[in-house]
């Protein structure tokens, strides 16, 4: 049985990740990533290099801590580099360097371009506040606070668990679920009573694996398919379809 939220009528809370779903800030990470690892192909193959492409971004990037992703992706081309440090320059040829890189391109994206929030989503999570239902915002970007506040919706979530508090509290990053598990924690709901929802491939990886109540796949790139391969519950286009309004 469904509620007019389109969930599970024992849903006690929803879980939402950032970019993709709440902001449309997944072009610019992914732009951001293209530039990044294209640049280090180039150097490293000369002009003959194969370029970094979507779905490269969807299999192996997307959604994963920004290391991980850097680490995922460079060994499905084969290369290796040492890890490096947390705070290591941007131009470092290491793990962490190379995701440094990105961070300073998607930073400089967003205060060339700003943030643009997805209303469908914002209406939603306003009416799922409405309804009762406790909110959290789970993502691996390190810049979810100021993301949040620049389109003054800090307020619609009672919990954020973003790549600052799982670096504190050494949370595993999607596909892994301890982030999405961490939330459901803190808001103190049994997974089994939480909703995911979430537009990456390794979003939806976490919410089966974590025995979440209900997962939800938001379709922004024309990847129906693999969203319930991953284990969507239902995907939709736009949040305003669980209520009927799309």
């Amino acid at each position: 049985m469904t509620t007019k939220l389109g969930l599970p009528d024992d849903i006690q809370a929803c879980l939402f990740d950032l970019d993709g779903v709440v902001t449309r800030t997944a072009v610019v990470h992914a732009a951001a990533w293209k530039e990044t690892f294209d640049a280090l192909l180039r150097e490293r193959d000369g002009a003959d290099f194969r370029p970094f492409t979507d779905s490269d971004y969807g299999e192996y990037v997307d959604g994963r801590p920004r290391a991980d992703g850097v680490r995922t992706f460079l060994a499905s081309r084969g290369v290796e580099l040492p890890e490096g440090g947390p705070d290591d320059p941007p131009d470092a040829r290491t793990v962490n360097g190379i995701g440094n890189r990105k961070n300073e391109l998607v930073l400089a994206k967003i205060r060339t371009d700003g943030v643009e929030a997805y209303e469908g989503t914002l209406r939603y999570v306003e009416a799922v506040r409405a309804a009762g239902l406790a909110t959290a915002i789970v993502s691996s970007s390190a810049n979810t606070r100021d993301v949040l506040r620049s389109i003054d919706a800090e307020r619609l979530f009672d919990v954020r668990i973003d790549g600052v508090v799982a670096r504190e509290r050494d949370l595993p990053g999607k596909p892994h679920p301890g982030t999405f598990l961490a939330a459901a924690r803190d808001l103190g709901v049994a997974p089994a009573r939480a909703a995911v929802f979430e537009d990456a491939l390794a979003g939806m990886d976490a919410g089966r694996s974590g025995h979440f109540g209900y997962v939800v796949g938001v379709d922004r790139v024309g990847q129906t398919d693999a969203l319930y391969a991953h284990g969507a519950d239902r995907v939709v286009q736009d949040l305003a379809e669980l209520e009927g309004r799309a």
